[in-house]
């Protein structure tokens, strides 16, 4: 199959436009912290480039598609609003998973998957027909929320505070469900967008919430890690209720997984989502989730009054100093296989490698 085209990765903003924004002086604040983070995203690309022995096969990517006017430069110009560092992380977020993907052998189409990689793909991705998008959801990033925002939109929600258990299937309509014309169609003209999130961070909210609150994973998953990974335990005979799993018990289980084959909730986003398979319009961040989901709402054309949800009141967020002390008490060496395992979504998606030295964990 032929390599897919370089494109811009803002369809929704002109080159003029972002100049002008560039040499804006009220904008000028925020130039720092933002070529900070393309310095280490691009270190961070270049170092996994190295490791795969790909980096003297990879084309830099043009800032004009190869010197033609980019495609978004078309577009109807009345699109949503959008802030400057937003569309630098897009920008920089394309252009790295436009050099990862032109790889050898990276599947460049959902027919190129393997059966079990199409088929995770396509139990992922929600289709709203009236809107005319798609959505990969991706557990652990707000994904309970924009379902609701889907049932919403479909008429099965009356707002997005109903209260209640929420079901993540009913009413809501997956791409799975769809013939490969049908799928193909919503792929080619369909808005597709996802969110992903710090991918540690990921980790760390799917540990608490499952082990910690959920009785079915902690009698599923929690007993079996408990069993397998905890010295003596399996000697002793007794019945582990899997509520008291440690977080090193979790990483060891996760070492040992096919990536392929995980839960949803700890499964690599780019195995879920297939960023080189799918052409994605707009990969939202869950750092940024007030106002990336906005964008969302007002590009597929959402009516005013649907909004995306507020945070639960019981919601307990991830903090910069509670993954700190997580990361640091699982021992070095699987820590650094555990980064390795998660490399892609660190990469695809713009993440840092969080500093888990010695000296940094002490503190």
């Amino acid at each position: 199959m032929p390599p897919r085209k370089p494109e811009s990765g803002l369809k929704r903003v002109s080159v003029t436009r972002s100049r002008s924004m560039l040499s804006s002086g009220r904008h000028s604040a925020v130039l720092p912290s933002v070529l900070t983070f393309a310095v280490i995203v691009a270190s961070g690309g270049l170092l996994l480039l190295i490791e795969k022995g790909m980096l003297n096969r990879v084309d830099t990517p043009s800032p004009l598609a190869n010197g033609r006017r980019p495609d978004f430069f078309y577009m109807r110009q009345q699109e949503p609003a959008v802030d400057v560092e937003s569309q630098f992380l897009q920008e920089i977020r394309n252009r790295t998973i436009r050099a990862m993907c032109g790889q050898r052998n990276t599947p460049h189409s959902v027919w190129s998957l393997s059966p079990l990689q199409r088929k995770t793909l396509l139990q992922h991705i929600l289709v709203n027909d009236e809107h005319r998008f798609l959505y990969c959801y991706v557990p652990k990033v707000a994904c309970s929320n924009w379902k609701r925002v889907l049932k919403v939109l479909s008429g099965a929600l009356a707002h997005v505070d109903v209260k209640g258990r929420m079901d993540h299937h009913a009413d809501l309509v997956f791409l799975s469900s769809f013939s490969p014309e049908e799928i193909r169609h919503r792929l080619r003209h369909y808005f597709k967008f996802t969110f992903v999130r710090e991918p540690m961070a990921r980790l760390l909210s799917a540990y608490r919430n499952k082990f910690g609150e959920i009785k079915a994973y902690q009698r599923k998953y929690g007993a079996e890690i408990v069993r397998r990974y905890r010295k003596g335990h399996a000697k002793d005979g007794r019945m582990a209720a899997g509520d008291d799993v440690t977080f090193t018990e979790f990483v060891r289980y996760l070492l040992d997984e096919d990536a392929e084959r995980m839960n949803e909730h700890w499964m690599p986003i780019h195995n879920l989502c297939q960023p080189c398979a799918v052409e994605y319009d707009f990969i939202g961040s869950y750092e940024q989730l007030e106002s990336d989901a906005a964008y969302v709402l007002e590009r597929v054309g959402a009516p005013s009054h649907v909004r995306f949800p507020e945070r639960q009141t019981w919601y307990k967020p991830v903090t910069k100093e509670t993954l700190h002390y997580y990361l640091c008490s699982v021992p070095q060496k699987l820590l650094r296989e555990l980064l390795q395992k998660y490399i892609l979504d660190f990469s695809f998606f713009g993440y840092s490698l969080p500093n888990i030295t010695t000296e940094y964990c002490r503190h």
